[in-house]
């Protein structure tokens, strides 16, 4: 059951009914009603996930209590206690295999001949979005951010929101568990700028990141077949179909969460409108740049901030290497965290890490001709990164690289679902062109709604519904990010 499918929407509207029919304002009802459908969702997804879920959920509430009870050297314990268990958590589940396979080679490449085995692990999904949630808790209440919560309910609640679980946001406690706590009721206005924000989300998944999957795979199953300008193709195309099946995802999740009457965080903010990659990381992915930031990149810059630009530097490419790995256990994803790290370093050189600088643009409403060009450039450079990111290995990566210049087989030639994508082109130039005009609202289509002239407005959300039904992919693909 994924969150743009029918299983969900019943499930979602069964909720949604009992959650404002017949338990509108009971706060603590409704708390319990979402940790039953959080907890059924995820089990559609593969039940024996769950005690994994309410075993840490109960591990962390209890260190919770006991950070709070305990201050000064004890609760400093408990809580780098909290961290090394999540971490674990996450090294176990993600990583062991990847160490033994990687230290297995490292020796049979060195002349000894091993062969350790690796273990037959499960991985929970979306296990790297709930651990951070963990981590946070026990951080903000050391740091003396936020109060330990005496509800276990109201905890397990928000560890488990079920339109963010898979895939995020990656929402702090600060501001998600006090949501919990109040009360609860019908609000018209949230309820209809969540509904416009899900339309948005499916449109950008179902239309066109479902159908630039069909053509992208492909390609990326047997590259060596296909010429350097549709290797080029692909490399734009896949950047393009990151973001709108991630954004996608996180549309619909902010949506979902607004029609049960909460604010989750935001986790994109138009960001192949960016610069250069520092703004590009502000834009791209927020919740988790915003907890790596709070939690690792800015203790290891306190630490190194004597040693100037260079302490800065580090500090960038450990972080950037936390990013890159987050993703999961390969090569590739610890160079895609190195090159972006890379790409830091002309921006801390020049002193324009933390420029602010407000885009510029002409009579027109277009971006200057300098602010076009960063645009492109930055964008050019996002896309080589995530050549590596989509590649399954390194390997795989230089063999893209490679076909891209071979001069052997020059001819454009791409596969039979290319005929099918001019229209999705079309719906993609519509959507970065709304994505710019509106660029200051959280979404286009809340500024749509806000046209005086109703019958235009209306025509206008009609026919994105249209286009989802009539080309909207309803195969029940999954998202990126579950994977992660």
């Amino acid at each position: 059951m994924i969150i743009n499918s029918l299983s969900f929407l019943l499930f979602f509207i069964s909720v949604i009914l009992i959650y404002y029919t017949f338990l509108k304002e009971k706060t603590v009802l409704q708390n319990w009603l979402i940790f039953f459908a959080s907890y059924f969702f995820y089990g559609m997804a593969n039940w024996k996930m769950i005690p994994i879920l309410f075993l840490t959920t109960v591990i962390f509430f209890i260190l919770g209590q006991l950070i709070q009870k305990h201050k000064g050297l004890p609760a400093t314990f408990y809580t780098t206690f909290g961290v090394i268990l999540g971490v674990g958590i996450l090294l176990y589940f993600k990583y062991l295999n990847f160490f033994i396979q990687s230290f297995t080679d490292l020796l049979n490449g060195m002349g000894f001949q091993v062969n350790f085995e690796t273990f037959a692990i499960i991985l929970p999904l979306g296990i790297s979005f709930f651990t951070f949630r963990l981590i946070s808790y026990i951080i903000e209440i050391n740091r003396e951010k936020i109060e330990a919560t005496t509800n276990f309910i109201t905890f397990a609640t928000y560890i488990s929101f079920f339109p963010s679980l898979m895939s995020g946001p990656i929402d702090k406690p600060n501001g998600f568990i006090p949501q919990l706590e109040k009360k609860r009721s019908f609000d018209y206005n949230l309820a209809v700028d969540g509904t416009l924000q899900i339309i948005w989300g499916m449109f950008k998944k179902m239309v066109i990141a479902d159908h630039l999957a069909h053509f992208i795979n492909p390609v990326w199953n047997d590259i060596s077949q296909h010429s350097g300008i549709t290797l080029i193709l692909t490399a734009l195309l896949y950047s393009i179909q990151m973001y709108t099946d991630f954004s996608g995802y996180s549309d619909m999740a902010i949506g979902v969460s607004k029609i049960l009457g909460f604010r989750i965080s935001k986790n994109f903010n138009y960001p192949f409108f960016s610069r250069n990659v520092a703004e590009y990381w502000r834009n791209w992915h927020i919740s988790l740049t915003s907890w790596l930031t709070d939690y690792i990149f800015m203790p290891l810059n306190v630490k190194m901030r004597n040693y100037g630009n260079t302490g800065l530097i580090v500090a960038i490419m450990i972080n950037m290497l936390v990013v890159g790995l987050w993703h999961g256990s390969n090569w590739t994803f610890a160079l895609f965290g190195f090159y972006h790290g890379a790409l830091f370093i002309p921006l801390i050189l020049t002193g324009s890490y933390n420029s602010r600088k407000k885009l510029k643009t002409n009579t027109w409403g277009l971006a200057s001709f300098q602010d076009t060009l960063r645009i492109v450039g930055t964008f050019l450079l996002v896309t080589l990164g995530l050549v590596i990111f989509r590649a399954d290995s390194i390997s795989q990566f230089f063999e893209f690289i490679r076909g891209i210049f071979n001069v052997a087989n020059p001819y454009f030639h791409l596969n039979s679902e290319i005929n099918k994508l001019t229209p999705i082109f079309i719906f993609t130039t519509i959507m970065f062109a709304l994505e710019w005009i509106y660029r200051s609202y959280e979404f286009p289509l809340l500024k749509i709604i806000e046209i005086k002239k109703s019958p235009l407005k209306w025509i206008f959300i009609y026919g994105i519904i249209m286009i989802i039904i009539l080309y909207g992919k309803f195969d029940q693909s999954s998202f990126i990010y579950f994977q992660f």
